[in-house]
């Protein structure tokens, strides 16, 4: 009975090994690619977690502080203002005096520090452009740029308000800039210069086809911020709105 039974459990046996086996094989390399898919998620981890880090370093922030600006950003500030930078956002949401300090003296000193470089470089650009075309002007004025009438027409479009030698409106027409916002801007005190407001757009490197193509105007504001009515120190962005003009 046992040598009728033989020939039958022994091609079982055959079969089974090579199943186990097979099996076996398959857990190990399915255990293998485990490994090594996490072996490779590691690093590609690390690098995540790295280029945040340098992130939050190159605007001189905290971990935690670049986290909060990341959720920022995923709420009502980033829908109104999706270009706005790290301290400035953070700044705008503190949560105490001391961090609006904190925020308010590092963007201070990183202003400070892309201003000089700007500077170096936008002298680097004023005499490459006199080297290789010294009978063009960089940034030419429209006619409707020259005219001056008292009052100020809405017309839909932002109006821009600012004076010469004034830091916080350079800072806003580069930030207007940045987000590729068109608007009008109006230099109040410039008597009608125009070598002067010309020399303004390109010390803030003002984007000379934007000029052109009259996304930006400049104009002379002469009396048109006295007649807006509008409270409040330069610079002044604004908007007429219902018939009134009020800041934006």
């Amino acid at each position: 009975m046992a040598s009728q039974l033989l020939p039958r459990i022994q091609p079982a046996l055959a079969f089974a090994l090579p199943a186990a086996l097979l099996i076996g094989l398959a857990s190990a390399l399915a255990g293998g690619d485990a490994t090594s898919d996490t072996r490779l998620s590691l690093p590609r981890d690390s690098r995540e977690v790295r280029s945040e880090e340098q992130r939050a370093e190159d605007w001189g922030l905290l971990a935690e502080d670049w986290a909060r600006y990341r959720q920022l950003q995923q709420g009502p500030l980033g829908v109104y203002s999706p270009n706005l930078d790290p301290l400035t956002a953070l700044g705008i949401e503190a949560r105490s005096d001391e961090e609006r300090r904190r925020f308010a003296e590092l963007q201070v000193r990183a202003e400070s520090a892309r201003v000089t470089k700007e500077l170096a470089y936008q002298r680097a650009y004023d005499q490459a452009w006199k080297r290789l075309y010294p009978t063009l002007q960089v940034v030419t004025l429209t006619a409707a740029a020259n005219s001056s009438p008292v009052r100020l027409q809405g017309n839909g479009r932002l109006a821009l308000f600012i004076e010469d030698d004034c830091i916080a409106c350079n800072l806003q027409v580069r930030k207007l800039q940045a987000a590729g916002r068109e608007f009008d801007l109006y230099m109040v005190g410039s008597d009608n210069d125009d070598a002067r407001l010309r020399q303004w757009a390109q010390q803030v490197a003002l984007d000379p086809r934007s000029v052109r193509e009259r996304r930006v105007t400049l104009n002379h504001d002469a009396g048109r911020w006295a007649s807006l009515g509008v409270a409040g120190e330069l610079p002044a962005l604004v908007r007429q709105v219902g018939g009134q003009w009020q800041r934006q």
